[in-house]
């Protein structure tokens, strides 16, 4: 809180009761430090993203695709493409690239980390799953200067899991699966494919700035 908030604030504050002889002991704390602890949680966010959540999706491919932009996801048994996105922990999309579902997690990563560090220097930490392993996470902390925690499956669970942040991204992913034109790759190129996640976004993110303003 400002000098010029505290200001306006304290004058609105009820009067001890120990200050009006009615009884009571000091407070132990300063009223101000106290405003300050209760308004925290409620701030407001900064523009800028500080983390983020990478994270990828294989989607099969119309007959518009050409064999030049689409392979095989052996992993997720799917031949098309790939989407890999870096979202902030709104779920909201910082970063998209569409390759061939064959291209691997990391390779990707590599890219869409530089880019962040570029666009995004306030993103200091990126959670991943597995897929983000290897010298990534290393090139990540040496030169890009970004912690890439990597959240595993353990040996004990079974079935379906939560990953620790991952769940953001999946839900940024079921957002995007309710435009028509996602449901399956149809672009030609990977660059149109790339401008229609963004414009799916946007109707995300419009409908939600409308309903704050109701």
């Amino acid at each position: 809180m400002t000098d010029a908030e505290w200001a306006v604030v304290r004058d609105v504050l009820p009067v001890p009761g120990w200050l009006e002889g009615r009884g009571g002991q000091p407070e132990g704390y300063c009223h101000r430090q106290m405003v300050d602890a209760v308004r925290y949680p409620v701030a407001g966010r900064a523009p800028e993203p500080t983390a983020g959540i990478i994270d990828s999706q294989s989607v099969k491919g119309a007959a518009s695709v050409p064999a030049a932009s689409r392979r095989f996801d052996g992993g997720k048994k799917v031949n098309g493409r790939k989407r890999h996105i870096v979202v902030d922990t709104l779920g909201l999309l910082v970063a998209v690239m569409v390759t061939a579902a064959s291209v691997t997690d990391s390779e990707v990563g590599r890219t869409l980390l530089k880019w962040l560090r570029k666009r995004h220097w306030r993103i200091s930490l990126v959670w991943a799953d597995g897929g983000y392993t290897g010298r990534l996470v290393g090139l990540a902390r040496d030169v890009l200067r970004i912690a890439l925690t990597v959240v595993r499956h353990t040996d004990a669970t079974a079935g379906f899991v939560v990953l620790q942040k991952g769940w953001l991204a999946e839900r940024t992913f079921a957002w995007l699966m309710h435009s028509r034109r996602l449901v399956r790759e149809y672009e030609t190129r990977t660059e149109p494919s790339e401008a229609m996640i963004r414009w799916s976004m946007s109707v995300v993110m419009s409908r939600r700035l409308a309903r704050q303003a109701r």
